[in-house]
Parts: C-alpha cells; structure tokens; sequence
C-alpha cells in the first residue's frame, strides 16, 4: 500500500486557526492576505462567528463575496487580531509594507489590533530593512513637487506610481512614491523625518508593530515571534 500523502499546512490556514468564534479581525490587502480571507471565509460559511475590518475595498469586496460580515473601525474600539501580509520583514520582525498601495490603511488597522500576524514566503525575508530597494510613501496629490523635493533631500529616490499609464490612486484618494533606498540601518530616525514632511500621509514602515509571522518555505511552516516593546527599542 501506498503511503498517504502529506497534507501541507499553508501559512493563511494556518492563520485563520487563530481565529475565534466573536473575535473582530483586520483584515489585510495583497496576496497572502486574500489567501487568508478565503481561508477565512470557508471557515464563516461552517459557522465561524466573527467581525471583520478590511483594509482596502478590494478586501472589502472579496469578503461580502465571502459572506464575512464586515465593522468598520468607527463601531469598535479595538480589534482583536489583524492577519496581513508585507514586502520585507527583518530578523526582528519589522516591516515594509505597501507593495499593494493599502499602506495607511493597513497601518490603522494594524495599531488598533491587540496582535498583528504576518504572512510571507521566505523571500520576503531580509537581513536588514530596506534591502529590496523600495520604500512607499503615500502623500497627498496638493503640492507633490514639494513634496518630492523634501525626500529627495533625504537621500530618497521618489518616483510617483503608476498603473495603467497615470498615477496610481489610493482607496484614499492619495498618490504614493515608490521611494529608492538601500538598506534602512536607523529605520525609526527615518520614519520620524519622513513623516514630518509636509504632504506625507504614512509610510510603509512598520516599526515594533508584529507580534507573529508565519513565514511559508516550500511545504514546511515556520512561527517567528516577537515582543513589540523589544522590536520598537531594537529599531532606534
């Protein structure tokens, strides 16, 4: 007889296991995180009872499809879990996000979760933040030139996204510079001045936020855990 196959475990899967009948749950944008709202979904449809926050509206609208009835952060105070995915994430667990445009957002609901969970392949992990050579800045389209002049004087590259031949718009209304950089070796000093720029609306810094990444390499799951307060020092 032949053996049975193995059964791999996937990193959204594996996520949406932490999810409790009455938990509200942030819900993240990009590919691993609609990976986890289908997972998500399937398990609402056998009965799971939760609230759901998203983060962008396709989000929003994958999980009516879902059937996962959504809040908004205006009817709770806090949510109990947030599953999303980023672009980079380092040895201590910081991370750039915004690959996908839903930074701001993502970051809101992100500081308003008792615990954020991060899903990445392997790929996604770097040895110092920065490495893949991108930081999003979502800013405002008034006074964009200016805008660009100050990061600029920051030693960054600013380049206005671009989809389908004109600039990208946020679910915010807002446009977003892919921001050339090297690795990030002060990352919360950057933050600070980056967001001090008149224009700018957030960053794709996430900086002391993660609590958990489940990173997928080829068939086999790993777990990397974190302390907020120690990820926030480390970062300074």
């Amino acid at each position: 007889m032949s053996p049975a196959p193995s059964v791999v475990v996937t990193i959204s899967d594996r996520a949406a296991e932490l999810v409790k009948s009455g938990m509200i749950v942030g819900l993240g944008s990009g590919r691993a995180a609609t990976a986890f709202i289908r997972s998500l979904g399937s398990k609402v449809q056998a009965g799971l009872t939760i609230l759901g926050v998203p983060t962008s509206e396709a989000s929003a609208h994958l999980a009516t499809q879902l059937g996962i009835p959504l809040t908004t952060l205006d009817e709770v105070d806090q949510l109990d879990l947030t599953i999303d995915g980023a672009d980079e994430v380092d040895p201590r667990g910081n991370l750039i996000k915004g690959y996908g445009g839903a930074l701001v957002r993502e970051k809101i609901v992100a500081a308003a979760s008792r615990m954020l969970v991060i899903l990445v392949g392997d790929e996604k992990l770097v040895p110092v933040i920065g490495s893949r050579g991108k930081l999003p800045v979502e800013v405002l389209k008034f006074g964009l030139a200016a805008t660009a002049r100050h990061l600029e004087l920051l030693g960054l590259s600013p380049q206005v996204r671009q989809a389908s031949g004109a600039p990208l718009v946020t679910d915010n209304g807002n446009y977003i510079f892919d921001c050339g950089t090297g690795p990030i070796e002060r990352p919360t000093e950057l933050e600070a001045r980056i967001v001090a720029i008149p224009g700018v609306v957030g960053t794709g810094l996430f900086l002391g936020m993660t609590d958990m990444v489940l990173v997928q390499r080829g068939p086999q799951l790993e777990i990397h855990e974190y302390r907020r307060d120690a990820v926030h020092e480390a970062t300074r």
